[in-house]
C-alpha cells in the first residue's frame, strides 16, 4: 500500500450509461475544428492542420451540476463537443486503426472565457486560464462505442434556455475523429482514460449566472448543466 503524505485527490470520473463510471486520465481538446467556427473567430479553416490544448480532468462537471460562473471573464462562452473517450492507448496511431481505440462517446461542453482566450492569443500566451480552469468540461453519460451505429455523423445543438445558439452536424468537421486521434497520437502517446472534444460547431457566445445550457448529439445523448 502507497503511504501518501496527504490525501489522494479524489479520481474524476463521467458516468456511463448501464453503469459505472470512466476514469479521466487527461482532456485533450481540438481547437477550430469546425469551418464555419472558424471563420467566426476571424481564421481560415484550410490554413493549418488541427491543433491542440487540454483541460485538468477535475475540470469534469458530471451530473447536470451547476458551474459556477468563473472569476476574472466578463464574456464566457458555451461551445458544444463530440467527446470520444479511449479504451485503448497508443502512439503514432494509422488513421485506418483510430477508431478501434474509442470505448465510447458522449456530449461535452467546452466552456471557455473568451476574453481572456484573446488576451492570450493577442499577448503570444498560454491559453490555460481560459480554457482549464475548474468547472470547464461539462460532460454528459458516455455510451459504448459498439452501441453506435453511425459516430461519424449526428446533429449536434446546444439550446441556451430553450433558444437553438449551435446547431450543426458532427460529419461537418474539419478533420474527422479518425484524423484527429491520429494527429494527437503524434504528440501524446494516448493511455486509456483519455477524453477528446473534437471542436465545436459555429454559434458560440457568452452565458450568464441563471441560463440553462442543453446540449445533444443525434444518436449520442444529452448533456445539461445550469450556470451559477
Amino acid at each position: 500500500m502507497v503511504d501518501y503524505v496527504i490525501a489522494q485527490p479524489p479520481q474524476a470520473a463521467v458516468p456511463v450509461a448501464g453503469g459505472g463510471l470512466f476514469p479521466v486520465r487527461r482532456i485533450y481538446c481540438v481547437g477550430r475544428n469546425y469551418a464555419e467556427h472558424a471563420r467566426e473567430m476571424g481564421h481560415d479553416p484550410n490554413a493549418e492542420p488541427p491543433f491542440f490544448f487540454a483541460k485538468p480532468a477535475d475540470a469534469v462537471v458530471t451530473d447536470g451540476a451547476d458551474v459556477p460562473y468563473p472569476p476574472r471573464t466578463e464574456n464566457f462562452h458555451h461551445e458544444i463537443e463530440l467527446v470520444a473517450a479511449i479504451g485503448a492507448g497508443g502512439k503514432d496511431i494509422a488513421v485506418a486503426d483510430a477508431m478501434s481505440h474509442v470505448w465510447g462517446y458522449a456530449v461535452g461542453i467546452d466552456l471557455t472565457r473568451r476574453d481572456l482566450q484573446a488576451w492570450a492569443k493577442k499577448g503570444g500566451k498560454p491559453w490555460e486560464v481560459s480554457k482549464g480552469f475548474d468547472h470547464s468540461a461539462p460532460i454528459g453519460t458516455i455510451v459504448r462505442a459498439e452501441g453506435i451505429t453511425t459516430p461519424l455523423k449526428g446533429a449536434i445543438e446546444l439550446r441556451v434556455n430553450g433558444e437553438t445558439r449551435q446547431s450543426a452536424d458532427i460529419s461537418d468537421m474539419t478533420w474527422d475523429l479518425p484524423h484527429v486521434i491520429a494527429e494527437l497520437s503524434k504528440y501524446f502517446e494516448l493511455f486509456p482514460g483519455d477524453l477528446i472534444m473534437t471542436g465545436t460547431p459555429a454559434g458560440v457566445g457568452a452565458v450568464v449566472k441563471g441560463d440553462r445550457l442543453e446540449g445533444s448529439i443525434a444518436g449520442i445523448g444529452t448533456v445539461e448543466c445550469r450556470i451559477v
